[in-house]
């Protein structure tokens, strides 16, 4: 049964989506099976794992509207050896069409009961807004991971997060809990993001990763080529961080 992580967090530009394509193509490289939902309008995932966004007939948007199973819009990704469920523009206007829809808020969690077996991790790629498309990602999974900047409105905005995912315990998913806190674009150089860094070991422990997610050119060139940085440049520190990572989260599972 596939454990189902959502990674997410309301603010933009913290490398949510490098971390779910590099964290899918690792844990596929070691032999996992993989689901990489793309749950952002934005399609960067979509695209960042080499599959044009444009003219795509069947996406998350029609399986969150019932319109299609997993079964039909799913696509196995080469090189990244995972399988991905796409995203276009056209998922913006989903939030209004399922507010009249019944259990509005797990439609995404009821779309991927039926293929859990098929893998072993299936991770969700949210929108940087909390908003009914998150709220469907953190109703489906079973914990979240949070890819966040050691920079000064960290913190607050970490916070907001965190009590989002105690109302939807409270309200949706009492099973859900925070997988951990992954450190993203860290500078050793930058004084401000050690301290950032030091305050969340403080607040979270255990919960922050051991693996940090350096600034490296080799991720940010990665989506240009459709490419997860591990078959871009699999020996540069991104790639060898985000397969460190993997390795965590599968110890940490055991």
């Amino acid at each position: 049964m596939a454990r189902i992580l959502a990674i997410a967090n309301q603010k933009g530009g913290v490398g949510k989506t490098t971390t779910s394509i590099n964290l899918a193509a690792s844990l596929a490289s070691i032999g996992k099976r993989v689901l990489l939902v793309d749950l952002d309008p934005q399609g960067n995932t979509t695209m960042g794992s080499g599959v044009d966004k444009r003219g795509l007939a069947r996406t998350v948007y029609q399986l969150l509207l019932g319109e299609h199973t997993v079964a039909d819009v799913r696509l196995s990704v080469s090189p990244g050896k995972y399988d991905l469920i796409p995203a276009n523009q056209e998922l913006a206007g989903a939030e209004v069409e399922m507010v009249s829809l019944g259990h509005r808020e797990a439609r995404l969690k009821n779309a991927l009961q039926t293929i859990q077996v098929d893998y072993d991790f299936i991770l969700i790629d949210c929108p940087p807004a909390l908003n009914l498309l998150t709220l469907n990602g953190l109703c489906a999974a079973h914990a979240v991971i949070i890819p966040m900047q050691c920079e000064y409105y960290a913190l607050e905005g970490l916070s907001d997060l965190v009590n989002t995912i105690k109302r939807v315990r409270m309200g949706f998913n009492p099973s859900i809990k925070i997988e951990g806190l992954l450190r993203t674009m860290f500078d050793p150089r930058n004084l401000l993001a050690q301290q950032v860094s030091d305050q969340l070991k403080q607040h979270f422990g255990d919960k922050v990763y051991q693996t940090i997610i350096p600034r490296n050119i080799r991720l940010a060139e990665a989506p240009g080529f459709g490419l997860p940085v591990l078959y871009h440049d699999k020996q540069s520190r991104g790639a060898q961080a985000y397969c460190q990572l993997a390795n965590e989260i599968l110890a940490t599972a055991d």
